[in-house]
């Protein structure tokens, strides 16, 4: 018998070893506090042998602690008992249990051992048994460091051990089912095969890698040695979901071809090849490496093609979910590549032969997109067209247009001004310069130009009461600083026979649940009678002029704001007009004037009007022309009847306030709450 067949056993056959050495015929106890042999090492070990009734050698073996190397076990509890005897063909048989303590995922608590050695096959083989779970190896005699592996519903917690050698993750429910072999030398470890998963789940700690029920097969190489490991599969997944960072994968049920290649090394991941194949949805090849916190440092995609909805229902949706961009509705294609490092964007393309992209919730769309963009942090690259058929961004569409762009050493240039249409006007882009690694206070520059838009057509579009007028203005340069945008310059409309000016404007997550919009608005010389016709307050005439300054609206509703709106030149204002001023101020007509009288009069002469509103939380702080006794002048009247309206509720809740100024528009009487 050789000796180095002792060497074999790898911990769960020790005893054979033992009883090789050992008479058959006797009770024999053994007691070590070590034994090691090629990749595995076991502490505190007793054995008892004793005579078997029916022939063979009973084994009764202890290992307080296990480590086997090539599967990951470290303070693994060892308990084994069971038979030994020799069959007919003069080989050795072991019929027993094997308990294992600690392992894991729970490996082998309870398992069923059978073993045999022939020395005429020159051959080891093991195989457990524990419910639907099996696994069989077999080892050559002359050739230790060598097995052959099969495992048949194998639950894949229970090859923690082992992928906590190279991976940082933890394996959850799911089996798996391999053919493999495996070759351990040193401190080196090979193995390849192939495999079958069911059902497979795993995570890692910081959460951005995850997967659940996944099922498919395919071949595999591994090798680990002192300067980390190299893994490579090739296969497909039928099913189950996958998430990467922010990306939520649903996977189809038919097969989605994968072929990967990666490296491991002191925790740090180097995906090198990454081939994705799902036919009717998504093609990509690239590449991409983590830090050993997961932590993503490189991604490059050199081939992409997306066909949509598909690719968006299965990989997308989660992904511009945390973009602002729900439930969204894509159709069309898409092709582009990406090569992206820790230090930032080094290079992006893409490109379409017709794409759909609307937003469910209205917030933006395009459609007809064709041609694509090409930029690169470095260089020139070649000039591209871009063009589509319409563009939404919440109620407001623009029509058709079509722009050229073109790459000079790291900034992606306009190459000629273009002109979008917008309700009967025009928005005229002459300018865009994007940098996507300069600063964020450099990144974009802009000048735009807006004129004849028809106030009709787009206060239709909004919803708004239909008004006439102009809207027109120059912006001379758009900032973009993480997810805010600056303007500079300002909008001016025209409208109600005056101007309504727009200046300091920014919008922040402007696809968000949430958009956070602020500007300074100055209204100048309205007219009074356009604009209370126009809302149905109640007729006033003259002109308005005022400020609305630090006004901040978030989800398009105001938080705050410093108004300030007067009319200066005098008037008349009609009984209902001074209803609702009287009602939205919470106050009463003064000087005397009764209810009676106030209905002989269908108008009356107004000097002023003047009114405040400071709108911080959910209060508005009201005043108007002047103090009175516990109250404020909304209007001072001139001639006869003298009116005067004034107000008593300094502090207003805002939602009140807008209650009472619908029921004003709507001819409702409104009433003070």
């Amino acid at each position: 018998m050789r000796r180095t067949s002792s060497h074999l056993l790898l911990g769960l056959l020790l005893l054979l070893g033992l009883g090789w050495a050992m008479p058959g015929h006797a009770d024999v106890t053994v007691a070590m506090r070590q034994f090691s042999a090629p990749g595995v090492r076991l502490q505190t070990v007793a054995a008892r042998l004793s005579a078997a009734p029916d022939g063979g050698v009973l084994v009764q073996l202890q290992a307080a602690q296990a480590e086997v190397a090539a599967l990951g076990w470290q303070r693994v509890g060892v308990r084994l008992d069971g038979r030994l005897y020799r069959d007919a063909r003069a080989r050795w048989v072991f019929d027993g249990r094997a308990r294992l303590a600690d392992a894991p995922g729970g490996a082998l608590t309870d398992a069923q051992v059978n073993g045999l050695v022939s020395a005429s096959a020159d051959t080891v083989q093991v195989t457990l048994q524990q419910g639907k779970a099996s696994g069989s190896a077999w080892l050559p005699l002359d050739q230790p460091s060598h097995a052959q592996i099969s495992l048949r519903h194998w639950p894949v917690a229970w090859l923690q051990g082992l992928v906590a050698k190279v991976w940082g993750g933890r394996l959850g429910a799911g089996q798996v089912t391999a053919d493999l072999a495996i070759d351990v030398r040193d401190k080196r470890v090979q193995s390849s095969g192939q495999f079958a998963l069911d059902g497979v789940g795993f995570d890692t700690p910081n959460g951005k890698l995850a997967a659940g029920t996944l099922n498919g097969d395919g071949r595999f190489s591994f090798e680990q040695n002192p300067d980390g490991s190299r893994l490579a599969v090739q296969g497909g997944l039928n099913g189950g979901e996958l998430l990467v960072g922010d990306m939520y994968a649903k996977l189809p049920s038919h097969p989605l071809q994968l072929d990967v290649a990666a490296r491991i090394r002191r925790g740090a991941l180097d995906v090198e090849r990454l081939r994705v194949n799902d036919a009717d949805a998504l093609q990509l090849d690239g590449s991409f490496a983590t830090d050993a916190k997961g932590n993503l440092q490189r991604l490059r995609i050199s081939r992409l093609h997306a066909s949509f909805p598909a690719a968006y229902e299965r990989y997308g949706r989660t992904w511009l979910a945390t973009l602002g961009v729900r439930n969204a509705h894509i159709t069309g294609h898409l092709s582009g590549q990406l090569d992206w490092a820790a230090d930032g964007l080094r290079a992006f393309a893409f490109n379409t032969d017709g794409l759909d992209v609307v937003d469910a919730g209205g917030k933006f769309g395009v459609t007809g997109l064709r041609g694509g963009l090409d930029w690169a942090a470095k260089g020139e690259r070649p000039a591209t067209r871009l063009a589509w058929h319409s563009l939404r961004a919440y109620r407001l569409e623009a029509g058709a247009a079509q722009s050229q762009w073109q790459t000079y050493t790291g900034s992606l240039e306009l190459t000629s001004p273009f002109v979008i249409p917008l309700y009967k006007g025009q928005l005229r882009v002459a300018r865009i310069d994007y940098r996507p690694t300069a600063s964020e206070t450099q990144r974009l520059a802009t000048s735009l130009a807006v004129t004849g838009v028809d106030m009709a057509s787009l206060s239709h579009a909004l919803g708004w009461p239909v008004f006439s007028g102009t809207l027109g203005g120059a912006i001379p340069s758009l900032r973009w600083q993480g997810d805010r945008l600056d303007l500079a310059g300002g909008l001016s409309i025209n409208v109600f026979g005056g101007f309504i000016d727009m200046t300091a404007v920014s919008l922040q997550q402007p696809f968000g649940d949430a958009p956070v919009l602020a500007a300074n608005v100055q209204l100048s010389q309205l007219d009074l009678g356009a604009l209370t016709g126009v809302f149905d307050f109640g007729s006033i005439t003259g002109r308005l002029d005022g400020n609305i300054d630090d006004l901040r609206l978030v989800g398009w509703s105001p938080v705050a704001f410093k108004a300030s709106l007067l009319a200066a030149g005098g008037g008349r204002i009609s009984q209902r007009a001074v209803n609702n001023l009287t009602v939205v101020g919470g106050g009463g007509v003064a000087a005397g004037l009764q209810g009676a009288v106030l209905k002989l009069f269908k108008t009356f002469s107004y000097k002023r009007i003047g009114l405040n509103c400071t709108l911080h939380g959910a209060v508005c702080d009201m005043s108007g022309l002047k103090d009175e006794d516990g109250g404020y002048t909304i209007v001072e009247g001139s001639g006869l009847p003298r009116l005067e309206v004034i107000g008593y509720q300094t502090r207003v809740d805002w939602p009140t306030l807008v209650h009472r100024l619908r029921d004003a528009v709507k001819g409702n009487a409104p009433v003070v709450r």
